[in-house]
């Protein structure tokens, strides 16, 4: 391994510098253009664990939801050519998630550059538009200083993924060492003082105003100055796609989700906002229903918008007042302030939270019976548990029903990308084993990334398996009846017995119908522990919350 006490192989060194910076977990596929990581790894299962993932994607997904819950980036190694494009599918997730990530791809030998050699790709070109940056180590002196500069971007501003090929050649190479790396911690941005003023002066002539949180960057500090300024102000708060767990459900001021589809009292509270406060969210496609409940570029509400790239200010939404910030300090500032007293915002917040309530109850939804499924999760989880989820139409029942509780409770890809609960499950295992995790995926979601189960039995992981099978590409069938009605194309599905499949795996399996069966199926996998898998069966024609194409039989 090394050939002088003051050298050391660069594929060592590597693994040093991750350790150093206080990465645990590396999710990834082996391959053969990164042998020499894969064996300076070998004695380092301790410090550095390498998840052995069954599709490079499933990889990349996990890697996503281990940063999202522990703040650190995610560290993914995937092999070149098809094990890069492969992985491509959580590198993008990262991307619109904001979620930092370094993936490292082995790259063909530094002498066989621009021939095409075997599963040659330009990873530079590749990946330009879904990283924040991509490089390829020629120099392996270099070494430390690409990676410190990798866990920079990535936790720096907006967080994001990092792409880093290794030529596989130059890992092999004996490098002096450095002087050892200091630690990269997230950058923090303080508000300006006349801008925080500015923001008092608005809410204090404010009317009905608003705040949305959402976004990428987060900390447990920053979500607590968050709930705290809401309360002492009586501010009603709502989140952003996916990002509900970034205020306890449960707190007096959270009013609700703006979801994928339409939420109706949430559409009224937008439109007679007179000021709205954006913490963290860019304000996207889904979260305001394709730009029509806020109409680009100047929205009938003042604009308040807060993020930590400057450059997203004004990007689509011309701001009232923009500031560059990071959550955190930006709570955290105005969590010191004293009550605006000129102003009296509590009426209208319990009046949206009694509208909240009413909304997620399962008596709203009339004859459906995925909706007291979904609910009982709150009676029977506790507030830590994790749920992590991909994309399909039975995250609507999920999202809807569900009260999320504590930081960290949620793994949901903003990008909407199926496939992604069961690998965030694994990950989710992993990072924090003292939790109950849950993996809740539709049948077509699932067998996206239905391998990454035996990731599952090979690291025995506590994981338990929701698959809601409606025998179809659910959300897919819904557009596709509001345009076409009667006219199906492509979406209907032929599914395996999924309990037989995670038999297969040394998993229990049970399969229910109703509330009534889910019940004591759900009790017995906490108690059990281990992987579990429960599918609850969808009728066909129930395509949303209360929503039926017609009724069976």
């Amino acid at each position: 391994m090394t050939s002088q006490a003051n050298t050391r192989r660069a594929a060592d060194h590597l693994v040093d510098l991750l350790v150093a910076q206080g990465s645990t977990h590396v999710f990834g596929v082996p391959g053969e253009s990164y042998l020499p990581v894969l064996d300076a790894l070998y004695e380092r299962e301790d410090e550095i664990a390498f998840i052995t993932c069954r599709q490079e994607g499933g990889a990349a997904m996990a890697a996503d939801a281990h940063a999202k819950l522990t703040g650190r980036a995610g560290i993914c190694m995937v092999t070149r050519g098809p094990g890069a494009t492969n992985a491509s599918a959580g590198l993008h997730v990262a991307y619109q998630d904001s979620t930092p990530m370094i993936m490292f791809i082995g790259q063909v030998a530094r002498e066989m550059v621009e021939r095409e050699a075997f599963q040659e790709l330009d990873y530079r070109r590749m990946f330009g538009q879904v990283a924040k940056w991509v490089a390829e180590i020629d120099d392996p002196s270099r070494l430390q200083e690409y990676i410190s500069r990798a866990y920079r971007v990535a936790l720096s501003g907006r967080p994001g993924p990092v792409v880093l090929a290794l030529p596989e050649d130059m890992l092999y190479e004996d490098i002096a060492v450095p002087k050892a790396p200091r630690k990269v911690t997230a950058p923090r941005y303080q508000p300006s003082v006349d801008a925080m003023g500015e923001l008092r002066e608005r809410l204090a002539s404010a009317k009905k105003p608003l705040i949305m949180a959402g976004g990428g960057g987060w900390t447990e500090k920053g979500i607590n100055a968050l709930e705290s300024f809401a309360q002492k102000q009586g501010l009603p708060v709502t989140v952003s796609l996916r990002c509900q767990a970034l205020m306890n459900n449960n707190h007096p001021n959270y009013v609700g989700h703006f979801s994928v589809g339409p939420t109706p009292y949430l559409k009224e509270a937008l439109a007679e906002t007179d000021l709205l406060l954006a913490i963290g969210p860019r304000l996207g496609e889904m979260t305001t229903q394709g730009y029509t409940w806020l109409k680009p570029p100047v929205i009938e509400q003042d604009l308040v918008h807060v993020f930590p790239q400057p450059e997203e200010l004004g990007r689509v939404y011309e701001p009232a007042l923009g500031l560059a910030a990071d959550m955190e300090s930006f709570c955290a500032a105005m969590a010191d302030w004293d009550p605006i007293a000129e102003a009296d915002f509590s009426m209208r917040t319990q009046e949206l939270r009694r509208r909240f309530e009413s909304y997620i109850s399962p008596e709203a939804v009339a004859d459906d019976p995925l909706a007291p499924i979904f609910a009982h999760l709150n009676e029977a989880l506790p507030d830590d548990a994790i749920l992590c989820n991909g994309a399909g139409n039975y995250a609507a029942w999920l999202h809807r029903f569900y009260k999320y509780r504590s930081a960290g409770s949620q793994l949901a890809p903003t990008s909407g990308s199926m496939g992604y609960g069961l690998p965030a499950g694994v990950a989710a295992a992993v990072s924090a084993p003292e939790r109950e995790v849950y993996a809740i995926a539709g049948d077509g979601c699932f067998m996206m990334t239905c391998q990454e189960l035996a990731t599952a039995a090979q690291h025995d992981l506590r994981l338990t398996v929701i698959v809601v099978n409606n025998a179809r590409y659910g959300t897919i069938r819904a557009h596709q009846e509001r345009e076409f009605p009667g006219r199906v194309s492509g979406t209907e599905m032929i599914n395996p017995d999924f309990c037989d499949f995670a038999r297969s795996f040394g998993a229990y399996a049970v399969r229910v119908e109703n509330v009534d069966e889910f019940k004591p199926a759900l009790r017995d996998a906490r108690a059990r522990g281990g992987i579990n898998l429960i599918e609850v069966m969808q009728d066909t024609n129930l395509i949303a919350p209360g929503k039926w194409l017609a009724k069976s039989g």
